[in-house]
């Protein structure tokens, strides 16, 4: 095994805090989803469509919490890898590292499966649209 440098965690460090930035930002908008929900669904209890989108939603909010948990311990274990490299503990060091890493491939799986998710709920609302369209579309053949 080769002997690990300073600028290997290094450049994973960078790597992730962008990841983490990524994150957050998705983080934020489903925070204004979650709020836009909420006004739908006290107008309207009953609609269903609503209830499957809150629920899509919860499961995409646990899952981002994970990939978000999951991303800053490899950041951490980056930083206290680069520690022992700096006091001399190289064999650590590489052991740190390479649980670091495997965390990141860990919340990039985790975002892979939150980004299906989310396709599941454009899908619903794509369904939403096309029902409305044929809803027109059928009203105005019936016009003519």
């Amino acid at each position: 095994m080769q002997e690990l440098t300073l600028t290997t965690p290094a450049l994973l460090f960078s790597a992730v805090s962008l990841i983490l930035l990524a994150y957050t930002n998705r983080f934020l908008s489903y925070a204004q989803l979650v709020r836009q929900l909420r006004d739908r669904y006290l107008d309207n209890p009953e609609d269903k469509i609503t209830e499957a989108q809150i629920d899509n939603l919860r499961k995409r909010l646990n899952l981002t919490r994970t990939m978000q948990g999951l991303g800053i311990a490899s950041l951490f274990l980056c930083v206290v890898s680069m520690f022992l490299i700096y006091i001399g503990l190289q064999l650590i060091s590489a052991y740190v590292f390479g649980v670091a890493l495997l965390l990141l491939i860990a919340s990039l799986g985790v975002s892979f499966l939150e980004i299906q998710i989310s396709t599941q709920s454009l899908k619903i609302y794509l369904s939403i649209i096309e029902k409305e369209g044929k809803k027109k579309s059928h009203l105005k053949s019936r016009n003519l």
